[in-house]
């Protein structure tokens, strides 16, 4: 039988949740749908991530305001992904905070990124006529940005370890906490999304850079918050495994000059086992073999998904009818 195409067909609601982190640090959670996170100021919040719409974005300030009634100064970004940018507009921040790179990703394949998302996981769109456009940033920067949180508090430290999930993607670190928001560089207990990555640095100095901050709660993209340093690392380790998994198992098939579908029926093989049933592993799988193996023939810049080239994709890989 056929898959439905990748998470179309889920349109059960999931439990979200708030957990308070330390004193005005909070992560807010939603059973494997992407995380969002906020941390106070003395008279200002920080956010980290906005959600694929206003009115989605609306339901998490809602439990944000059960806390604290400061308004939204900063609200940072990770990637440039839909999910993560387009419900921004909710948030009425000053400031809105990205990389440079990402900044110049959404010029390149903003819009075509939204038509994308929304076909893939429509359920996370919610009231999609309330997004106003693409999300722009007033601040950008390159390697590292701090935002002084007040003289009582931690400051907040915005940094760039390298390419990985995108060529773009930033975390947020709380060094006196040992708090690390990581965004899609790190997932817990979910599957990656590989489909616009750079395998090899996101698994080797990338990640490296992020274990090397030894943090003791981990708030990644998808999944429950990991508590304590030894949790924290196996988290990464997890991503770091899945990224070599797959990468093996991918370019085993390419150096034999098999085919694209060898090549994804051998990386499901291996993954599905410690993986399968962890949330989206079915819908990216697809995309991050295509990913990788563009990146085997020579094609160093991620080519730009579409909702045309989604369907064509995963009528190769993943569509068994």
């Amino acid at each position: 039988m056929a898959k439905p195409f990748a998470s179309s067909a889920d349109n059960s609601p999931k439990a979200e949740t708030l957990e308070v982190l330390a004193d005005g640090v909070y992560a807010f959670t939603s059973e494997g749908d992407p995380n969002v996170a906020a941390v106070e100021g003395d008279d200002f919040v920080v956010c980290f991530d906005a959600r694929a719409t206003p009115v989605a974005a609306r339901d998490w300030l809602t439990e944000l305001r059960k806390h604290t009634d400061k308004p939204v100064r900063y609200l940072v970004l990770s990637h440039y992904h839909a999910v993560r940018t387009l419900g921004a507009s909710a948030f009425d921040a000053r400031e809105v905070v990205m990389h440079s790179e990402t900044r110049r990703l959404i010029a390149e394949r903003g819009g075509a990124d939204w038509a994308s998302e929304r076909d893939r996981m429509p359920r996370l769109f919610k009231e999609p006529a309330s997004i106003p456009g693409l999300t722009w940033p007033t601040m950008t920067f390159t390697d590292k940005m701090t935002i002084s949180l007040g003289e009582d508090r931690d400051d907040l430290i915005l940094a760039y370890c390298g390419r990985g999930h995108t060529s773009g993607d930033i975390v947020a670190w709380l060094p006196e906490h040992k708090i690390l928001f990581a965004g899609d560089l790190v997932e817990s207990q979910a599957a990656l999304y590989t489909g616009d990555a750079y395998h090899g640095e996101w698994a080797m100095s990338t990640l490296e850079k992020l274990a090397s901050l030894r943090a003791e709660v981990l708030v990644g993209g998808r999944g429950p918050v990991v508590h304590g340093r030894e949790a924290v690392t196996a988290a990464i380790a997890q991503t770091k495994n899945f990224l070599a998994v797959m990468c093996g198992e991918v370019a085993a098939v390419h150096d034999r000059r098999g085919d694209l579908r060898e090549a994804f029926d051998a990386a499901h093989r291996a993954l599905e086992p410690a993986y399968g049933k962890w949330p989206i592993f079915e819908h990216c799988l697809p995309f991050n073999v295509q990913r990788y193996w563009d990146e085997l023939e020579g094609i160093e810049k991620p080519r730009i998904w579409t909702p045309e080239r989604d369907r064509e994709v995963w009528a190769l890989l993943q569509d068994r009818g």
